[in-house]
């Protein structure tokens, strides 16, 4: 096998994964597998105290997010733990410095790797796209809406992983969000080919690495031309050794 190989690329990022406990895959490392895999995702940088916060953003550019890396914590805006819109290193160092006081506040107990600095995605529509291992079935492939109203309408569908990229076309069909991709409302279509570009990724990912239980890519934002994963986390089947 090459370097170049993705299942190579992948299973070294989780080898090599910075980890305190816990199956969550922190951030970076999670990144590091999807884009192995060819999933856009945004650029993004860990740092571990307002000073290293404020020089990746120097270098990553405005507007940035800043979101809390914690493998107890999968959920991060439930404990303040995410700013949105950060403008300047003033702001950076003060979004960091707010995150960690959140973050103490509602899960003091929570080991904290850092904070991961993220350039801000162009605003697109929000769509999900995750895998899980079922017991009978194994790996499946799934695609909804995203962000907050995955939970709220569950306009989900299914396949067995892998899948083809008719495969994945069908599976979006099924949805009723495939409305917003065609173009609603006088809206725009949205790239439809790169998000079933990105279920096969997906596919390909769970199926080639047995120790990644679920992958969740939650927001896949969508765009006329092109898709950018914003948020991206894997759980393990077992903790990567420190």
């Amino acid at each position: 096998m090459t370097s170049w190989d993705p299942h190579t690329k992948a299973s070294k990022a989780i080898a090599s994964a910075t980890r305190i406990g816990g199956r969550a895959l922190l951030g970076l490392e999670a990144d590091k597998v999807a884009r192995a895999y060819g999933i856009r995702v945004v650029k993004s940088a860990l740092a571990r105290s307002e000073k290293e916060a404020a020089f990746v953003a120097k270098d990553l550019g405005f507007p940035l997010a800043l979101k809390v890396v914690s493998s107890d914590i999968l959920h991060k805006s439930d404990v303040g733990g995410v700013k949105q819109g950060v403008d300047s290193v003033k702001g950076v160092k003060a979004a960091y410095a707010e995150i960690l006081s959140n973050v103490r506040r509602a899960r003091p107990n929570a080991t904290v790797e850092g904070v991961l600095v993220q350039r801000m995605a162009p605003e697109g529509h929000e769509f999900v796209v995750g895998a899980t291992r079922d017991q009978q079935f194994g790996p499946a492939v799934m695609f909804g809406l995203g962000g907050v109203y995955v939970e709220l309408f569950r306009d989900v569908s299914f396949r067995l992983a892998p899948l083809t990229k008719k495969e994945a076309l069908d599976m979006i069909d099924e949805t009723r969000a495939s409305r917003l991709l065609a173009g609603f409302r006088g809206s725009p279509p949205l790239d439809a080919g790169e998000v079933a570009e990105t279920l096969v990724a997906v596919g390909k990912l769970i199926t080639d690495l047995p120790e990644i239980d679920s992958v969740d890519v939650n927001p896949l934002f969508v765009y006329p031309k092109g898709v950018l994963a914003v948020d991206v986390r894997m759980i393990l089947k077992k903790a990567v050794p420190s």
